[in-house]
C-alpha cells in the first residue's frame, strides 16, 4: 500500500499553477452576507437566480457561495433536492468561472430547479457569471 501512495505522489506533482486553478469554495452562513448579495448584481437563469457581490479589499480571499430555496419551491424534500442540485452545479462551475473575492448566492426556482437538465444548468450558471462580470 505504501508503494502505491509513493507512486501516486510521484505521478501527480502539485505545481503552484495547479493550486491556483482549483479554487476552494466556502459557504455563506450569515444572514448579513445573504442580504449584502441581495443588494448587489443579479443575473436570472431559467432554473435559478444568481446574486453576486464583490467583497471589500480587507475581507477574506476565495469564493464564497450560498444557496436558498423558499417554500414556493415545494415541501422540504423538494427544497433539499433543489439545493443539492444547485450545490453540485456550483461545485463544478464556480472554481473555473467564478472570481476570487466574490460572494455568490443561487436561489432556486419553483419546479425548474429540480426538473431542468443538469448540463443546461451548468451552462446557465456560466452564462450568468459572464453577465455578472462584464
Amino acid at each position: 500500500m505504501a508503494e502505491r501512495l509513493e507512486h501516486a505522489e510521484k505521478a501527480a506533482p502539485e505545481t503552484p499553477e495547479a493550486a491556483f486553478s482549483v479554487m476552494r469554495l466556502s459557504m455563506l452562513t450569515k444572514r448579513a452576507d445573504f442580504l449584502r448579495a441581495a443588494k448587489a448584481r443579479r443575473a436570472p437563469a431559467p432554473a435559478f437566480l444568481l446574486q453576486a457581490r464583490q467583497r471589500a479589499e480587507g475581507e477574506a480571499e476565495g469564493i464564497r457561495v450560498g444557496f436558498t430555496c423558499s417554500k414556493k419551491v415545494g415541501n422540504a424534500v423538494a427544497r433539499n433536492r433543489a439545493k443539492r442540485r444547485l450545490r453540485e452545479v456550483a461545485r463544478l462551475v464556480l472554481p473555473e468561472a467564478g472570481h476570487d473575492g466574490w460572494d455568490y448566492v443561487l436561489i432556486g426556482r419553483a419546479g425548474d430547479t429540480a426538473s431542468r437538465d443538469f448540463a443546461a444548468m451548468q451552462d446557465d450558471l456560466r452564462r450568468a457569471l459572464r453577465k455578472i462580470h462584464q
